[in-house]
Order: C-alpha cells, then structure tokens, then sequence
C-alpha cells in the first residue's frame, strides 16, 4: 500500500477576499473528494488572497496507480480552476 500525498500551489490574482478565497477553495475541494475520493485541506497560507495551497492524500495499491492517480488529479486541477499551477509537490510513502 502507497500513501500518495499532492501539494499543489495555486495563484488566483481575480480574489480580492477572503469571502472569494473561501468560495474558491471550498469548490475545489468538493470536486476532488467527489471525483476521486481523496482528502483535501487547505494547507498554507490562508490568509494571502490570491495564494491557494491544497494538500491532497491518498492510497494506492501499487506504485504505477499511485503515479497515474497523481497525474489525474494534477490534470482535473488544472482543467476545473482558473486559477495558474505555480507549484507542485508530489511525495509517495
């Protein structure tokens, strides 16, 4: 078994708010646990608006699907958002 864990960095330069970064991120999370069943927090830098730091777990069976899973979610992340990648970090333990 492989715990697979994201960290991807967002920048959203369209937030002037934390109300908006809340609405943002609340909706990036619901898509991720209700399309691939992984948890999601909010991990950094809460309070810089235009800045979105997600963590992302999960398990795999095997070393190939924990790669594929950390493919996938990267490219759902980037095709649901508008917000731009700056960074990200993958780490399987």
């Amino acid at each position: 078994m492989i715990t697979g864990i994201i960290t991807v960095k967002l920048y959203a330069p369209w937030i002037h708010s934390l109300k908006e970064k809340r609405q943002a991120v609340k909706s990036i999370i619901e898509k991720l646990r209700n399309k691939y069943n992984v948890s999601v927090i909010e991990s950094d830098a809460q309070d810089i608006h235009q800045t979105i730091i997600l963590s992302i777990a999960f398990l795999a069976g095997n070393s190939a699907l924990s790669h594929s899973i950390s493919e996938k979610i990267c490219a759902f992340i980037e095709a649901n958002t508008d917000a731009e990648m700056m960074e990200v970090k993958v780490e399987y333990l």
